[in-house]
């Protein structure tokens, strides 16, 4: 049983102005490659704008009692560790995901109150505090308004944020985890199916995420179904990693009867770019929602966007950069779909509105803010 944390340690050039700590219950290794790719993206980024940087993650994203409690407290005794010896050294701390990670952000606040502390809530965090009392959620209120600063991935986060906490809306701020340009950006869509082998005919519907009900995965399918018998050449590829084996197993069964219905698993971001640019339409269903990153690397390869008008994705698809659905109303998602796939002219609208918010949420441009918070 391998329940390690990963700590990377990360060195700019001798002329490093900023020293960092990241800490996060999140960050890819072998055991997954987009477990917190996200983070892992924005220390390297970091780096390469002539940070040190040192990176304290859990590394592991498999559950089970003793495997969990095991990686949590390696994770803390380490980070523990890592502030107790270098902590004086560090310029800032910078904490993904509120509760438990930044528990060691107030030992460091606590340690060291003159350095900054830096927070980015990515949705389920605050999500799960919301619904919870007690410690836990109190424990988050303290860490909230410990921080320097706060980041929220999206608007309405960055409104829980200051509505359950009671933390002043200065020093919350909604940015991004951003997208690489890099990477993601518009291709022939001819070029990417025959990159991955894929008929040039096929009408293809893309999903990219966790393979659990809470991203819509039922509502899908019973949209899918819908559509199947209307159109032809149709599929649904879904990209993703199974974290519920009993919810795996019955929607597998639910929708057997749907060859046509396609399951991979996850891919390292340059092959997720080319299977977003060889689809026709991006969708994700979610119940909830913090921001839906991927929804805007989809954007940022030319591929239109449904998504449920939940979160973060209630202000992503705004201003016709996508089509919005109700969460959990699988006719709805069948009739965006169906409109969508049926209509070029609506996918080249939504294509284009959606490159200012592609603009606007490039990772080069969102770095240089983050840096500014480290003082």
């Amino acid at each position: 049983m391998d329940c390690r944390t990963i700590v990377v340690f990360q060195k700019g050039d001798k002329t490093v102005k900023k020293k960092v700590l990241i800490l996060s219950n999140m960050y890819p290794s072998r055991h997954s490659k987009t477990f917190g790719i996200f983070v892992k993206n924005q220390a390297e980024l970091l780096k390469a704008k002539g940070l040190d940087v040192d990176v304290i993650a859990i590394s592991d994203p498999r559950k089970g009692k003793r495997r969990v409690i095991t990686k949590y407290l390696t994770f803390f005794i380490k980070g523990f560790l890592a502030i107790l010896l270098k902590g004086r050294s560090y310029d800032a701390v910078h904490v993904h995901y509120l509760f438990p990670t930044g528990l060691l952000g107030l030992v460091y606040k606590f340690m060291y109150p003159r350095k900054k502390l830096i927070v980015t809530s990515h949705g389920g965090d605050i999500d799960q505090m919301i619904h919870k009392g007690g410690l836990p959620r109190s424990l988050t209120e303290k860490i909230v308004k410990k921080a320097d600063e706060v980041i929220a991935v999206g608007v309405r986060l960055k409104e829980e944020v200051i509505k359950q906490f009671h933390v002043p809306e200065e020093k919350v701020h909604v940015l991004s985890m951003g997208i690489n340009r890099d990477v993601f950006h518009v291709m022939s869509q001819e070029e990417a199916r025959n990159k991955l082998d894929l008929p040039q005919a096929e009408r293809m519907i893309f999903f990219v995420g966790n393979l659990i009900e809470a991203k819509g995965l039922t509502e899908l399918g019973q949209a899918f179904r819908q559509l199947n018998g209307k159109m032809e050449n149709l599929s649904l590829h879904m990209m993703g990693e199974p974290k519920n084996k009993a919810y795996y197993e019955w929607f597998q069964e639910e929708f057997k009867d749907l060859p046509n219905i396609h399951i991979h698993p996850a891919q390292d971001q340059p092959k997720l770019a080319l299977w977003m640019a060889a689809a026709d339409v991006f969708v994700l269903p979610s119940h909830i929602e913090g921001f839906g990153l991927v929804a805007l690397e989809a954007m940022a390869c030319g591929t239109p966007v449904v998504g449920t008008d939940v979160g973060g994705l209630t202000y992503l698809l705004d201003d016709q950069a996508g089509l919005k659905v109700h969460p959990k109303d699988a006719n709805d998602l069948a009739e965006k779909l169906d409109s969508l796939l049926q209509d070029k002219q609506l996918q080249q609208e939504l294509v284009q509105h959606s490159q200012k918010k592609v603009e606007a949420n490039d990772q080069e441009t969102l770095i240089e803010r983050i840096i500014s918070f480290y003082g």
